[in-house]
Order: C-alpha cells, then sequence, then structure tokens
C-alpha cells in the first residue's frame, strides 16, 4: 500500500551554476518533514536530473517546486518545469527573507535557504506561477541593454571631459571618444524605437502604458521598464510588497527602546526598478502638485533632500501599481477632490 501525503514540496534554492534543493512532505496530522538535500547543475541536463529526483522520492505523487525570485538564474529552470506541467511557484525574496528569520537558524547557508523556502512552500498556499508574457522578457531585455548603454556612453563622456582638460591633449584620443559617444548615441535611440514598437504593436500593453504615462514624470521608457521588471506585477499583491521588490521599503535596527543607526531603505530589491525611478521622480517633483507637496512636507521634516526625493520615488512607483490595477488614468485633482466632499460631508452634519 502506497502512503500518501497531503503535500510534496521542493525548495530550490537558485544561484549561477548550482540549485541546491530541499525536499520535504506534510503528512496527514499536517506534520512537516523534511528528508532528502541535494545540489544539482543549473544546467537542462540538472533540470531532468532534479525532477526524476523529485519524482522518486514523491514515489510518483506530485511534487510542487518553489523557488525564489533570483535575478534571472532562475528563469530557465522555471521554463522548464511549467513546460513539464510541473506546478511551480516562485515566491519574492523578501517573503522568504522574513520567513527564515521566524526559523531558528543559527547559520544561513544554500542548504539552510533551500530547507526554509521548502518549509514555506509546505506551510503556504502559493499561488501557481504563469509564464509571462513573451513582450514582458523582450522589454526587460531591451531596457536592461539601454541602461549598460547609457552607463557606458556617461563613462566615455567622463573620459572626453578627462581628456579635453589635459595641457595637451591628444587629438586622435578625442576623437575615437566621440566617435564612440555617437555610436553609443545611435544605439540608444535603435533600442528606444524598437521599445516603442513593442509596445504600439500589443494592444493590451499599449493602453496600460498609455494609463501609467498620465502620472507626472512618467515616460514611455519608465512604464515599459516598470511593466517589464514585474512582468506585469505577476507576483505583486500589494503596494508594500512593491516597495520591498524594488528595495525602496525602509528598515531600521532597533533593540529594546533604543534605535541603532538611521532608518534607510532597504536596497535589496530589483536595482533595475528602483533606478527607473529617479528622475521621473525627480520630474515629477518639478511639476508640482501631489509630488511636490510630499517631497516639500518631508524635506522640512528631516532637512535630507535625497530621502525625500527617495519616499517621493516609492509614492511613484505605488501609484503606477494603483493605476495598473484599476486600470483608470491619474487624476491630479483626486485629493482636491476628495477634501471637498469630505467639506461637503462635514457641512451636511452641522446643518
Amino acid at each position: 500500500m502506497v502512503r500518501k501525503f497531503l503535500k510534496h514540496v521542493a525548495g530550490i534554492d537558485v544561484a549561477q551554476n548550482e540549485l541546491v534543493v530541499s525536499f520535504g512532505r506534510m503528512h496527514e496530522d499536517a506534520a512537516i518533514e523534511l528528508y532528502s538535500y541535494k545540489a544539482f547543475p543549473n544546467t537542462a541536463k540538472g533540470f531532468v536530473a532534479l525532477v526524476a529526483w523529485a519524482d522518486k522520492l514523491a514515489g510518483g505523487q506530485p511534487v510542487h517546486f518553489v523557488m525564489e525570485a533570483t535575478g534571472v538564474y532562475h528563469e530557465a529552470l522555471a521554463y522548464f518545469l511549467d513546460g513539464r506541467g510541473l506546478l511551480v511557484s516562485i515566491v519574492l525574496p523578501s517573503k522568504i527573507s522574513n520567513y527564515a528569520k521566524t526559523l531558528d537558524v543559527k547559520t544561513v547557508t544554500d542548504k539552510t535557504a533551500s530547507e526554509a523556502i521548502a518549509r514555506f512552500g509546505l506551510e503556504r498556499r502559493l499561488d501557481a506561477w504563469k509564464r509571462p508574457k513573451a513582450i514582458f522578457k523582450i522589454l526587460r531585455q531591451l531596457s536592461r541593454e539601454r541602461g549598460q548603454v547609457v552607463e557606458e556612453r556617461t563613462l566615455s563622456k567622463n573620459q572626453l571631459h578627462a581628456e579635453q582638460a589635459e595641457a595637451e591633449p591628444n587629438k586622435s584620443s578625442i576623437a575615437r571618444i566621440e566617435k564612440r559617444i555617437a555610436f553609443l548615441d545611435s544605439q540608444e535611440k535603435e533600442i528606444k524605437a524598437e521599445i516603442s514598437q513593442l509596445v504600439q504593436n500589443d494592444e493590451d500593453v499599449k493602453n496600460i502604458v498609455a494609463i501609467i504615462c498620465s502620472l507626472p514624470g512618467v515616460g514611455l521608457l519608465t512604464a515599459a521598464t516598470v511593466l517589464a521588471e514585474t512582468n506585469g506585477f505577476d507576483l505583486i499583491r500589494n503596494k508594500r510588497q512593491l516597495a520591498s521588490y524594488a528595495g525602496l521599503d525602509v528598515k531600521e535596527k532597533q533593540s529594546g527602546t533604543s534605535v541603532k543607526g538611521k532608518p534607510c531603505i532597504s536596497k535589496k530589491g530589483n536595482r533595475y526598478l528602483r533606478k527607473a525611478m529617479h528622475l521621473p521622480a525627480l520630474s515629477a517633483i518639478m511639476q508640482g502638485g501631489l509630488f511636490k507637496e510630499i517631497f516639500e512636507r518631508l524635506l522640512a521634516k528631516h532637512g535630507i533632500k535625497m530621502k525625500a526625493v527617495v519616499a517621493v520615488q516609492r509614492r511613484l512607483l505605488e501609484m503606477i501599481y494603483t493605476l495598473y490595477k484599476t486600470n483608470q488614468k491619474y487624476d491630479k485633482d483626486y485629493l482636491a477632490k476628495k477634501e471637498a466632499e469630505k467639506k461637503k460631508g462635514q457641512d451636511k452634519k452641522a446643518a
């Protein structure tokens, strides 16, 4: 007689070259047991070996594969498992990190990380992962490529400035740097045109980009980057989770009644998403309205300009998510209208 279990979970800690896997099961009395551990190469052959190993341990019963969203290194495995019709869940790193803190783990290793993921999968009811729309994957590749081009161009411009500032500049060196800058300019222009064309060719994405771009300071590139880096907000369930994913959540070290160190953003999230919000936040502040009010209020409170800018970045990102969920354009007079309604209600009560 084959013994049945409520759940079988393979918790996978994904690295660039290796998959560290802990296998666990939930008994009929809801007791959790982690009973096997193995490492596999993060390659196609490793994926096949992992599935065969998990299937053998589960005795042919269904296995739930659970992993963190770790940059791009988890994607090939997720696509492979999904292609086999297997149940896959991808969890935001912040969720696993917060859960791991509740466990009595003294030393953090790849093995303990995979055990935490396996336990998390056994204890929680997780959503099944779905492949993102192909357009989001391509947009992410293009937006990241553009970012690299812009960084390289900035370095070249700094190099040009240094060469020109020398007592006796080398004309041939300057000419080559100028050619390099011109080439990078043309590449950026080409990438931006490709992004624009992709958005125009997909009616759904085109409509949501138009809605997101109704926010002050937000343009096509920002909207495309946010959608690309979140896979259309596939793993995001609320604004707090989104801020954590971007690394714009605030952390502070505290012991008892004393605070050790100043509060700061975690920076543990998606750096591409975080970087994409910087210039739009500055632009939104310059345009006035809600975001300028937030900036000025926080600046007056603590006097730290960058801290106020980061707060606007977070608020702007949260607003993008809100517009995406509600499918409505930004109304700059929203707060004024709410205040007028509130005052009208108060006047009615007074009367």
